[in-house]
């Protein structure tokens, strides 16, 4: 953005998004049980007052889960807010906290995995989920291997500003996720790009595969960068331990045979991966979002 272009960030209008900035740097520095304790409030008092957004949840959870019961469903969604509650607080860690100081936190399995793959220089599309432990799971693989990520620019300009600025910091290059030359080019550079394809990008972008037994709108993009690369797709599964202080990462080996130029497969195999990685902690996923909100031709809508 050039100096002429930039937004007057000094502008009242951007004093909310100044007052959330500074929030953030003063959760990432509190001790670690009072952010936790911080982050369930805020999850918490989600859960009462957004009750649009624990509508989509109530709705993601019941489509996903048929086998609980109500009583189990309606706890589920109450820890999943809770789950992301604590996720704002360790996304300001992540953002605003050199990642080194909580290696000791960190389990990381299948690092020879990635090792291999980057051994022979095509680069990798590492495929990660939209947990609550997101962005601090890009900062903490940091500290073993770099990456690109692809990601959606936020709307408010300051605030894209401050997150580009935070993920910059552990992240070798930023791309567009509509800058699909830019992740083939980095690629084939031999950079592994960090790629999560567990959302809804509408009709035009996706297929119909199946998603905890739904059709689900799934993008297409991941075969496609996999075929134009050659590169080996590296599923990455990452989440919270139950005793809220430490953190898991693991790399499973790349996936054999794939893309198999069958689209709704390649797309039903990646879902099933996703599933698979949010059934070990279901509550840490982002099921805010509506992940089912593109049906096939015909279909009612669930939200």
């Amino acid at each position: 953005m050039s100096q002429a272009n930039r937004p007057n960030f000094a502008h009242p209008r951007y004093w909310p998004v100044w007052g959330a900035i500074g929030a953030m740097y003063v959760a990432a520095w509190l001790p670690w049980r009072l952010k936790m304790w911080v982050g369930k409030g805020i999850g918490l008092a989600a859960w009462r007052l957004a009750k649009r957004r624990r509508h989509i949840t109530e709705t993601n959870i019941r489509l996903c889960f048929p086998e609980l019961d109500d009583a189990a469903r309606a706890r589920l969604v109450r820890e999943t807010f809770i789950a992301n509650g604590i996720g704002i607080m360790e996304t300001a860690t992540g953002w605003c906290r050199d990642p080194e100081h909580l290696r000791h936190r960190v389990t990381f399995k299948g690092q020879a995995h990635m090792a291999r793959v980057l051994a022979e220089g095509k680069g990798a599309l590492i495929i990660g989920v939209h947990f609550s432990t997101l962005d601090l799971g890009g900062a903490l693989h940091s500290l073993y291997f770099r990456a690109d990520a692809v990601q959606r620019p936020h709307d408010n300009p300051l605030f894209a500003c401050f997150m580009g600025r935070a993920r910059d910091t552990y992240f070798d290059a930023i791309i567009d996720r509509h800058d699909l030359r830019g992740v083939v080019r980095r690629i084939k550079a031999g950079h592994a790009v960090w790629y999560s394809p567990d959302q809804d990008f509408g009709r035009d972008a996706s297929v119909f595969a199946p998603f905890f037994g739904i059709p689900a709108a799934t993008v297409k993009m991941t075969a496609r960068i996999a075929r134009m690369t050659g590169a080996p797709v590296m599923p990455l599964i990452f989440h919270r331990n139950p005793d809220n202080r430490t953190y898991t990462l693991e790399y499973l080996p790349p996936l054999a045979d794939f893309p198999s130029g069958d689209e709704v497969a390649d797309a039903a195999r990646i879902n099933a991966f996703i599933e698979s990685a949010i059934r070990k902690h279901p509550e840490q996923y982002l099921w805010l979002h509506r992940r089912f909100k593109t049906r096939p031709e015909g279909e009612a809508g669930f939200y």
